[in-house]
């Protein structure tokens, strides 16, 4: 395990390290038929109608990825995003139920079907819900990290 240098945000070779792991963690695929390689990069950072957020392996994980539809979410820029310590993405409160989940998920792999409270950077609160949440694992199987697609979220 190391730490995760954070990608440009149409980096070809960190989509291809997102989904290809979603694939072999998840069992399934999170691009449209047809769309990969360079298209796939900026379709998943410009257009997917899900967030996706990604943190790294440091003992307090920062964010190395979310693509506009999380930015919008969490009303962060990329700049602001990336290197945000993730545990940020919840109240204080939260922090304690987040940070038990995110270690569950190491144990498993995946969660599917989640359903979380977070914060936005107004303050806003919101639930994120149908979000799977998997290990982020690079071909050879060591981890990178873990990420999260968001597929809903409603305001609290």
């Amino acid at each position: 395990m190391g730490v995760l240098l954070a990608p440009m945000p149409t980096d070809d070779w960190f989509v291809e390290l997102l989904h290809d792991s979603f694939q072999r963690v998840v069992g399934a695929t999170f691009l449209p038929e047809g769309v990969d390689g360079p298209e796939a990069s900026r379709w998943l950072y410009e257009n997917a109608p899900f967030a996706l957020l990604a943190h790294d392996t440091s003992p307090d994980p920062v964010f190395v990825y979310a693509n506009r539809t999380a930015q919008r979410c969490f009303e962060y820029g990329w700049d602001e995003f990336i290197g945000m310590p993730s545990r940020l993405s919840a109240e204080a409160p939260d922090r304690e139920e987040r940070r038990k989940f995110m270690e569950g998920v190491l144990r498993r792999g995946f969660v599917d079907d989640y359903r979380g409270l977070r914060i936005a950077k107004s303050g806003r609160r919101f639930w994120i819900e149908d979000a799977v949440v998997w290990n982020l694992v690079d071909a050879e199987g060591t981890l990178q990290g873990q990420a999260a697609l968001l597929r809903r979220w409603t305001d609290a």
